[in-house]
């Protein structure tokens, strides 16, 4: 059984130790929101492609409403714990600090994922699984190494950018192990019962040895060896990401014409249930007022079904027994499902999805085979080390030292880290760049 005053303060720590106008948890999301790497999620596709006209959202966008459900959830589920739990209330602990470690959990929750959305993330992959220039990697790598570069994963890209001292943003254990929702790496699954926790995987093998101090400091027990049980907290990150892809991907689908205005209030209508007034809606003459009251209704009706079984199930998530999505639980779930089932009809595998889809392979493969080629012959193959290899390694960042390590792991840990963190925008221009599609100064 897990205990809620390690999980929140670990090894003694107060909410406020050396900033009196500020608690740790809001210094955890002003450092994040500061963050280049936060930044760069402003040219990072959510779903859409970036339309001259209608506006839809990117990650960016995305991730800020995903925090302030977060934040919502934290603060209703603040409220319950401190009533349960009174030594809590002993601590200084307040609702507002809850409410912040998932809001900063969530604000985090997509900072590693890669230009072009879960489609980068494939293309990464398959460029080491497939191409024949990733695969000259896999001699030099271990079993375990190469099943991350085999299965790249956004989640734990972000907990390696998140607790990487060069991009100095210290993130307090509470934060850092709420944002991690799936506590195991690529090479290790604990069997048994199936379990939401362990559906992905949510850091690299170099990165063990921070989860593991993390969950020992916090008293998170392990499922198997370098397989651990979720803070409870993840459980509400993951709820508040679930509920904005589902309704903002679906408002999107709707501003763009892929789903109309009767079927996406419909389907926004069945979760608000009774509060919803067909009479009322149509007081408002602009589509875009509408879409905006049902959205806001809808959130607000799934805040409170998610905060109702977080405390039902509260005691099983502490004891390890209750590992599930809590969307999967509440009372509209089913209506989640049709909105899911819809959208990957109508939205997910609509021409602009694709097509960005499309375009990403073939920019991430191409920008990876270029790179990885040079540092390939650099390191391992001098003879065939050109001049063309020497041009293209001097477009790398000074900082990533990619010349100076011999360790074929961490030299595609950093290559990796370069072109993860990149915008869209920003990947295609140097895609086009170094095939020699555009040139500069013409």
């Amino acid at each position: 059984m897990m205990n809620w005053e390690k999980l929140l303060l670990p090894e003694g720590l107060k909410p406020s130790d050396t900033d009196l106008q500020r608690s740790q948890f809001e210094r955890d999301f002003d450092r994040i929101i500061f963050s280049a790497p936060f930044r760069n999620l402003q040219d990072k596709t959510q779903v859409f492609p970036l339309p001259e006209n209608d506006f839809v959202h990117t990650r960016l966008t995305h991730s800020l409403e995903v925090s302030s459900v977060g934040r919502s959830l934290g603060k209703s589920a603040g409220k319950f714990l401190l009533d349960k739990y009174p030594e809590l209330a002993s601590k200084k602990l307040q609702p507002f600090d809850i409410g912040g470690i998932v809001a900063t959990a969530a604000l985090a929750h997509d900072i590693g994922n890669p230009p072009f959305g879960h489609a980068g993330e494939e293309a990464i992959s398959d460029f080491f699984k497939f191409h024949a220039t990733g695969k000259l990697w896999q001699q030099k790598c271990s079993a375990n190494e190469w099943e991350d570069l085999t299965n790249f994963e956004g989640n734990a890209q972000g907990f390696r950018m998140l607790v990487d001292k060069k991009n100095g943003m210290n993130i307090s254990p509470a934060t850092l192990a709420s944002f991690t929702k799936y506590p195991r790496p690529a090479w290790c699954k604990a069997s048994g019962q199936k379990r939401r926790s362990q559906k992905k995987f949510g850091f690299f093998t170099s990165n063990i040895s921070h989860y593991e101090l993390l969950a020992e400091g916090m008293g998170i027990p392990q499922l198997a060896d370098n397989c651990w049980m979720r803070h409870p907290l993840a459980f509400l990150v993951e709820a508040a990401d679930d509920i904005c892809y589902s309704i903002i991907d679906l408002e999107d689908g709707c501003t763009l014409g892929l789903v109309s205005l009767d079927q996406t209030i419909s389907l926004m209508g069945a979760i608000v249930g009774e509060r919803y007034s067909p009479e009322k809606l149509k007081k408002y003459s602009s589509p875009k007022q509408q879409l905006a009251i049902m959205r806001a209704m809808a959130i607000s009706q799934l805040i409170q079904e998610i905060t109702a079984v977080f405390e039902e199930k509260e005691a099983a998530i502490l004891s390890g027994e209750f590992d599930q999505a809590l969307t999967e639980i509440i009372p509209s779930a089913e209506n989640l499902e049709a909105i899911t089932s819809l959208s990957v009809k109508k939205i997910y595998r609509s021409q602009p999805v694709l097509e960005k889809e499309a375009a990403g392979y073939q920019v991430l493969e191409g920008l990876l085979a270029t790179f990885s080629d040079a540092l390939f012959n650099f390191h391992f193959e001098k003879s065939r080390f050109s001049g063309h290899n020497k041009s293209i390694l001097r477009l790398l960042p000074e900082e990533l030292e990619l010349q100076k390590s011999g360790d074929a792991y961490a030299l595609m840990r950093g290559l990796l880290d370069f072109i993860s963190g990149m915008t869209d925008k920003h990947a295609l221009s140097l895609y086009r760049r170094v095939k020699g599609i555009t040139i500069p100064g013409t």
